[in-house]
């Protein structure tokens, strides 16, 4: 029996070697990528191309060889990163000068955003900007010397066959050269220690807000101009700053904005969901690529939107967004993948931008039939919807309210008709190619996610969402979070890997308080407190009292840096400066106060000058201006009373409750068997509790 099995196991292991060799074999070139999982450097593993993955091997062998690095950083769902494979990295001629001159690297900048952030950096210091595919030449030990972002094939060559010779010719040029540029990188975004005296007012408020309105479309949302970013942190601050101090200007701004994405053609109206960004100012055409991270922090800012203005447009986003997480980017151990490309196959069978998406007048006229002119003048099958090759990008400019009378309709009716085109079209739409979907997990991008699906459970009380958020929740736990208690950064294939950074922390610790605030569930606030702990003995800088983005257990690049600017996600240090101001008041704990205060304090003056950049900052600073409510319940209805609490917008307030007795230091003493109590608490010090909510929310001051 044992020799059968010994048998049959070898014949399993030449069948298996026999397949990948053949596999391999279809191909005419295959490169080292071919071994690494991530999805976009496994798109580059059949270029001619000798491609290598970055590792210390690979930074080795550029020593050894004296060779050049070609950095090449993208990811999977990148259009123009697509372009230039196939123009540049596909192309024998141009593959034999990078293979001749270069060891070339290939990064997938979502797997690796430490490398990501050294190399962008400093193609922003030599050229004043920044984007993927990002392409930058660095000496064999890594400092850079050049770069760019998207080059046409030509230039491209160009490029390199100058920069070779240089190398060969002058070394010491671009030597001294390099020492100067990683000394730029190195002290950019600097942060030092501010030890003038901390204060934060409502006026330092006032006047970030006041500069960052001249940049504002009133009439469309968003930035001045095009493209239009979704920018989820900066209309969550700016939200909560109009109510806060009554701005009505900035209410009005933020709701054209939430209203604008939602009509858009950068909202996927048959399917839900938002693409990258708009290459208009309208939110009509988008770059068609679908990530997580957007979605997540949209499906956040739109629930918010619906608590505080109860606005049924928000809700409807909400909801159909969910749809198309659950249906497209769930899997069946409850992580969420990264994103779908921009890119399918159109009917010829060639890589198309948006062919998944876009449909002819005639296409819709012969699925719709008699409702065609009603879903025409809906979403704009004309001029003001259209986009290039006969093709339409569905987009709104009106609401169901207007269109209904127009059309001598109920808004029910209409309704009924708009969700019967989205099953139809979605239907239709199936048939299609579909765009190519990066299947990695990765640890921020989920936890961004999990946070949507918590701000959509507490708003709607669907407990739908709060199933999916704890199954997500618990995927977190059990497959990243590891015994020596670090959290890995990707996770594919049932295999978790690479060391996790700032980001995946901050991101984890942050929605971890969020569940505990849902649930009442005490593990996920302790656990937020474990992993908080763990990033000051790891991240930590005693000096600057801000934290690295890389681990000191990580392999050391040219320099460590610290994300400080937020951006479409909020910067790690400002999470976590959040983060500590929230588990400073559940648990006592003053030095993750006095830590907080100083992080913020840190960059007040950056948030004068540029608050888009710094909203997130800005919302800690409101925590820090204005009146924070610890809203404490306790007793056996305790999950009750929060249902109740979480109709209304409260964002100057966090929320601790239990149902029996608590070792949570807020909630010390509070618990009485007979009676569920509503304590309303500024810094401890507790008003008589209550036993009705709008008794106990009376008592709250929700304006500056």
């Amino acid at each position: 029996m044992r020799q059968f099995l010994l048998i049959f196991l070898l014949l399993f292991i030449i069948s298996c070697k026999n397949k990948s060799e053949q596999k391999m074999s279809e191909h005419k070139y295959t490169n080292s990528l071919i071994h690494e999982t991530s999805p976009y450097l496994l798109q580059h593993a059949h270029n001619p191309v000798d491609w290598h993955a970055w590792n210390n091997e690979t930074l080795e062998l550029a020593k050894k060889e004296k060779k050049l690095l070609l950095i090449s950083i993208g990811y999977s769902s990148c259009h123009w990163c697509h372009v230039m494979e196939h123009e540049s990295f596909e192309n024998d001629s141009v593959a034999a000068i990078m293979n001749k001159n270069f060891i070339n690297v290939k990064v997938d900048r979502e797997e690796r955003p430490d490398i990501d952030q050294i190399y962008m950096n400093a193609v922003q210091l030599m050229t004043g900007s920044g984007g993927w595919p990002l392409n930058c030449i660095a000496l064999p030990d890594g400092r850079p010397v050049w770069g760019g972002t998207y080059f046409p094939k030509e230039k491209w060559i160009s490029a390199l066959e100058q920069l070779s010779k240089m190398y060969q010719e002058k070394p010491e040029e671009m030597i001294s050269y390099a020492e100067k540029l990683t000394e730029g990188v190195k002290n950019s975004d600097l942060v030092t220690l501010n030890k003038d005296e901390i204060s934060f007012t409502v006026s330092d408020l006032d006047s970030a807000v006041t500069t960052w309105k001249q940049n504002m479309d009133l009439d469309l949302g968003g930035r001045r101009g095009a493209p239009k970013f979704p920018m989820p942190n900066n209309y969550q601050f700016l939200l909560r700053y109009g109510i806060q101090s009554n701005d009505i200007e900035i209410q009005n701004y933020v709701n054209t904005t939430l209203t604008k994405m939602a009509y858009g053609g950068i909202y996927d109206q048959i399917g839900g969901g938002f693409s990258r960004y708009s290459v208009d100012k309208k939110w009509h055409v988008p770059h068609f690529e679908k990530m997580l991270y957007d979605n997540g922090q949209l499906v956040s800012l739109y629930s918010k939107g619906y608590q505080a203005t109860k606005n049924e447009l928000y809700k409807t986003t909400v909801y159909h967004t969910l749809d198309f997480i659950e249906r497209e980017l769930l899997t069946g151990e409850g992580a969420f993948y990264s994103s779908l490309d921009a890119d399918s196959k159109n009917a010829e069978g060639k890589l198309e931008e948006g062919a998944f998406y876009v449909w002819k007048s005639l296409e819709l006229q012969s699925i719709l039939k008699d409702d065609y002119q009603l879903f025409s003048d809906y979403f704009n099958i004309n001029n003001y919807g259209y986009w290039e090759h006969e093709n339409y990008v569905l987009i709104r400019n009106d609401s169901n309210e207007a269109i209904a009378k127009k059309h001598n309709i109920s808004v029910t009716e209409l309704k009924n008709k708009v969700n019967q085109w989205q099953k139809n079209l979605l239907k239709e739409r199936a048939k299609k190619k579909r765009p190519r979907l990066d299947d990695k997990s990765l640890t921020s991008w989920n936890a961004l996610m999990l946070k949507g699906y918590i701000d959509a459970y507490t708003v709607f009380n669907e407990p739908h969402f709060l199933d999916i958020a704890v199954k997500n929740a618990t995927f977190i736990l059990s497959k990243q979070l590891q015994e020596n208690g670090n959290l890995n950064h990707s996770y594919k294939n049932g295999k978790s890997s690479i060391n996790g950074y700032l980001e995946d922390y901050a991101t984890v610790i942050d929605a971890f308080i969020l569940l505990y605030e849902a649930t009442l569930n005490e593990k996920w606030l302790n656990t937020a407190k474990q992993l908080t702990d763990f990033t000051f003995d790891h991240f930590f800088d005693t000096e600057s009292h801000m934290f690295y983005f890389t681990s000191d257990e990580d392999t050391n690049l040219i320099t460590r840096k610290m994300e400080i600017e937020d951006n479409v996600i909020p910067a790690s240090n400002s999470i976590m400066a959040r983060n500590l101001f929230k588990l400073s008041h559940y648990y006592s704990n003053k030095y993750y106060l006095k830590v907080s205060k100083q992080m913020l304090h840190n960059v007040k003056d950056r948030t004068k000058q540029y608050g888009s950049g710094y909203s997130n900052w800005l919302e800690l600073m409101c925590d820090f201006s204005g009146i924070y409510y610890e809203i404490a319940i306790s007793g056996k209805n305790s999950k009750e009373k929060l249902t109740e609490i979480n109709q209304h917008y409260i964002p100057n307030k966090l929320i601790a409750g239990s149902e029996n007795k608590s070792g949570i230091p807020i909630m010390e003493g509070r618990f009485n068997s007979n009676e569920t109590y509503i304590y309303i608490c500024v810094d401890g010090a507790c008003k008589l509790p209550e036993t009705n909510v709008e008794k106990a929310l009376s008592q709250l001051k929700i304006k500056f």
